[in-house]
């Protein structure tokens, strides 16, 4: 089989499905290969930000995602012992439409986006469907090859847009040359239900060795529990019960539902890298999101890079791309409009990691610096700061104005693309 589009996106996650809605918009013929059946995968990232909620707005689906089942975090901080607790981000003190964070299941946001993309006449989403290798032709990337539900193929495209992760298929293949940063933990994901209403707060706890993240859900709370790396299988040798009473330990609230993890199957092990492509582009493809730059979980940031990734490459490509000229010179100004963004986040992710996760999880004690106690203390403004860094970054993006739509009522919406059945052109 032999297929041709204007653009190839390969990966059906927040950067690939929001590129392609965004390009179809421009009326760009885009294609979209994602590898699994459906979206349904747990313990993606569920985070959406206050940018995107903006961005959400500007392209008429915020009411369809307002509908969609939430939880919400206002803010975020430390336990510092003694029972106390130090706010170190409050979204509540930004001055935004949506001053939260909110936590939707990932598959929801991609049925979503997938919706919305399905009424756009440029617009295609292939499931099921595998980018295998990429397609060259007088030394340029020229599509991709795929294995579909009918078998092997070709995607002949003018650009290749790789979306497909940190494992991406098409950076490995590029050859693009990388540069990976030392990372000291791993994150193991699970959940553990909770009676009552869960806190709107993220307060992470510490201890000997130990490092736990708690993330208010709907009926129950994701832990991101950091271990030091290379050391899931020690963690799972332990057993369930000795990491029950670690979280025990730890959030003494949670010791009448912990048991209720039935085993290490429930446990997933994140390997968390940082790393970043010295050149995001070849002729032909562009890589973007976590197959341009590998972001570590530290602040959940890695989705709303990605999304605006796309955006700014839909502001950027949309019109070249319609003239048939994406050059290597316009695929680069990707990488310099989103470098900046991309460094500094890492940069203080990396920052963290050195000064407090692995001192912190080698057993060494480390209490927040004492300036900064006193400084949020005096001043509670201040926790607005990180909380600006994290909910909206360095350099927002927003809707190119050939994007925006009119918001539709969530009543109006068409049912989500996991009920369609095997239907590949939306």
């Amino acid at each position: 089989m032999s297929e041709k589009t204007t653009c190839a996106i390969i990966g059906g996650g927040p950067a690939g499905m929001m590129l392609g809605l965004l390009l179809a918009r421009a009326g760009v013929q885009v294609t979209v290969l994602e590898k699994h059946a459906d979206f349904l995968r747990d313990f993606r990232g569920d985070t959406v930000h206050p940018s995107t909620l903006d961005l959400l707005d500007d392209l008429g689906l915020g009411e369809r995602f307002a509908a969609l089942p939430q939880s919400r975090i206002d803010r975020g901080g430390v336990d510092i012992g003694a029972g106390r607790q130090l706010t170190v981000a409050d979204f509540g003190r930004l001055r935004l439409r949506h001053p939260y964070i909110a936590m939707v299941p990932q598959w929801d946001l991609l049925n979503l986006l997938a919706e919305a993309g399905r009424d756009e006449p440029a617009f295609t989403l292939h499931m099921s469907t595998e980018a295998t290798g990429l397609l060259r032709e007088n030394g340029r990337v020229a599509g991709v090859r795929y294995a579909g539900p009918d078998g092997p193929g070709e995607l002949r495209a003018e650009l290749t847009v790789a979306c497909d992760g940190r494992e991406s298929m098409a950076r490995a293949e590029s050859g693009l040359p990388l540069r990976e940063f030392p990372v000291a933990f791993d994150v193991w994901w699970l959940r553990v239900p909770v009676r009552g209403t869960a806190p709107a707060a993220l307060t992470a706890r510490t201890g000997p060795r130990r490092f736990i993240v708690p993330i208010p859900r709907t009926g129950y709370i994701q832990l991101a529990y950091l271990g030091r790396k290379g050391t899931d299988a020690e963690l799972r040798a332990r057993g369930i019960e000795e990491l029950r009473r670690d979280i025990a330990e730890l959030m003494p609230e949670l010791a009448d539902t912990v048991g209720e993890l039935a085993s290490m199957d429930e446990v997933k092990h994140l390997d968390v890298r940082v790393d970043r492509l010295r050149r995001w582009h070849t002729e032909g493809l562009l890589c973007i999101g976590d197959a341009a730059h590998a972001m570590s979980p530290v602040g959940g940031v890695g989705i709303n890079l990605a999304v605006q990734d796309a955006v700014a490459t839909a502001a950027l490509l949309a019109a070249p791309l319609k003239d048939h000229r994406a050059t290597r010179r316009r695929l680069g100004a990707v990488r310099r409009r989103r470098l900046l963004p991309t460094a500094v986040v890492q940069g203080v992710q990396r920052a963290l990691h050195r000064r407090l996760l692995a001192p912190l999880l080698a057993g060494r004690d480390v209490a927040p610096p004492k300036p900064l106690l006193a400084a949020l203390k005096a001043v509670p403004q201040l926790s607005a700061v990180p909380a600006y860094l994290i909910g909206v970054g360095v350099r927002p993006e927003r809707a190119p104005a050939f994007a925006r739509r009119p918001s539709r009522p969530a009543q109006d919406r068409r049912p989500p693309y996991a009920e369609q059945g095997d239907v590949k052109n939306l």
